[in-house]
């Protein structure tokens, strides 16, 4: 007996399988959710133009769309976990944040925890708001913080104070009074589009000297930036 390939139910298996949302997928292949929804729940049928989207943006074999097993989704217990000690993580730095990324050990994460310090005071320090993909949860680990976004009044955030926002909205952080101001952010979303975002470079990597990513993005001595806060 013949069994007809459903492409649809082989990209729900896949999306499930790897953790992702319709949302996720649509911006992995710029189809929108709704003809995801109904690609997934056969009431549409896929064009080749589609399954080439699909395919490009999954990073799969086109075939893999018509095989006829179905990859079953994952466990909800994987087993996985990342430990990060103190002071430990991916560092990014800029003029404006010093960002700690943790647990990056682990790939496919489904949100990416970030320890920021904030050292910019003044919306002039950006050169434009920043913005990515997904959403976000803030968490005042120290210090006061003033969120400004592109679509609402700004808002001063104490430590204990929290914010989850959708972060396709144009948004920066400030501090916004004396001493250390540090936020925990967890963001959904692929962390090399995160650490673009912000336009930012790992600490830990050399740069040329004299090259323009070495004069924008070279980081303030922290004494400098205490003056700076203070003045």
């Amino acid at each position: 007996m013949n069994t007809k390939a459903k492409p649809g139910s082989v990209l729900k298996g896949l999306r499930l399988a790897n953790g992702w949302t319709l949302a996720e997928v649509s911006r992995r292949t710029g189809l929108p959710v709704s003809t995801l929804s109904k690609v997934e729940n056969d009431k549409m049928s896929l064009s080749y133009d589609k399954l080439a989207r699909i395919s490009r943006g999954l990073e799969i074999d086109i075939g893999q769309l018509f095989s006829l097993e179905v990859a079953p989704p994952l466990s909800l217990v994987t087993g996985r976990r990342s430990i990060n000690r103190a002071g430990e993580g991916r560092m990014i730095d800029t003029e404006t944040y010093e960002s700690i990324y943790t647990a990056t050990d682990l790939l496919n994460k489904r949100f990416v925890p970030i320890v920021v310090e904030v050292h910019a005071r003044s919306v002039s320090e950006f050169s434009e708001m920043i913005r990515h993909a997904g959403e976000e949860y803030t968490y005042v680990l120290e210090g006061t913080i003033e969120l400004h976004t592109d679509l609402y009044a700004p808002v001063t955030l104490e430590a204990g104070d929290s914010i989850y926002f959708d972060s396709g909205m144009g948004h920066i952080y400030l501090a916004a009074g004396p001493g250390p101001c540090r936020v925990l952010s967890i963001c959904s979303g692929d962390e090399s589009q995160l650490i673009a975002a912000s336009g930012g470079q790992d600490a830990s990597l050399p740069v040329e000297p004299g090259s323009l990513q070495s004069e924008t993005l070279k980081p303030l001595k922290r004494a400098d930036r205490r003056r700076a806060g203070n003045s």
